[in-house]
């Protein structure tokens, strides 16, 4: 249950339509369900102001379509499935094919949405995702579904890394960079776009790591080591090739400036 699903229900108990015995039976419903292998939180949104969000990898596709039901089944609208396989997303879509549940999947993110879908272009404030190279796109797509998912207008500049650093600084891209609420900079080798991204936003930025990159990048650790130790000030390091984490940090900034 989300805040707004418990504001409805005692504005039901105000005008008379649910009586409060009712209402004492909603919030009364147990914050999780022991599913055996997994324990749902039906009251994630409550306390973080938003859902409960799947992590694919590791699940059975069975296990996946059975959580994503419970959640649904307890109110959540709309549920996420982040680092989602080809397989365990044609196994869902094909149990499902003959209910009236909305599923889509994008194999680039790896992020499955069932449920009510987001629609990008309703999304408020302004969050900006950067890529060093092409290379990082899968990890970009999965900050930038993620946090669409939850309501932000993402802009992407792709591929604006500082071997061509005259991307970057052209004046489209410096505009969308100064206009921005959040900033996610996502690069593998060196990991020097976050620095200089840093160097040119007035709002929070946040790095990301990539696993791109050749032998001595030890599989994003350079990356990661390079972003740490920026001399930039106001950013900030998510894991190695979290785009879901960045996407969720960034939508939550976002959110709080622009009121919502």
């Amino acid at each position: 249950m989300e805040e707004k699903d418990i504001t409805r229900l005692l504005e039901q108990v105000k005008e008379g339509t649910t009586s409060i015995e009712d209402a004492v039976l909603r919030l009364k419903e147990a914050p999780f369900e022991d599913m055996g292998f997994a324990r749902p939180d039906f009251h994630r949104g409550l306390r973080q102001g938003t859902p409960e969000v799947i992590y694919g990898q590791g699940k059975t596709k069975e296990q996946i379509l059975s959580i994503a039901e419970k959640l649904m089944e307890k109110g959540q609208k709309s549920v996420l499935i982040t680092r989602m396989s080809r397989e365990q997303a044609d196994f869902f879509a094909n149990e499902k094919k003959d209910s009236d549940l909305p599923f889509t999947y994008d194999e680039v993110s790896r992020i499955g949405i069932a449920g009510e879908q987001p629609d990008p272009e309703k999304g408020v404030g302004k969050i900006v995702i950067a890529t060093g190279g092409t290379s990082d796109i899968p990890v970009a797509e999965e900050a930038a579904r993620t946090a669409e998912a939850l309501g932000n207008k993402v802009v992407r500049l792709y591929d604006v890394g500082v071997a061509g650093i005259h991307r970057l600084l052209e004046k489209r891209s410096l505009d969308e960079i100064m206009s921005a609420n959040a900033i996610i900079a996502i690069a593998g080798m060196e990991g020097a776009l976050a620095s200089v991204v840093g160097g040119l936003a007035d709002c929070p930025v946040i790095a990301v790591p990539t696993s791109v990159g050749y032998g001595a990048s030890f599989g994003g650790l350079a990356a990661l080591l390079s972003m740490i130790n920026s001399c930039a000030s106001g950013v900030s390091v998510v894991n190695i090739d979290n785009g879901f984490g960045a996407g969720y940090l960034a939508g939550m900034i976002n959110m709080k400036v622009a009121g919502k």
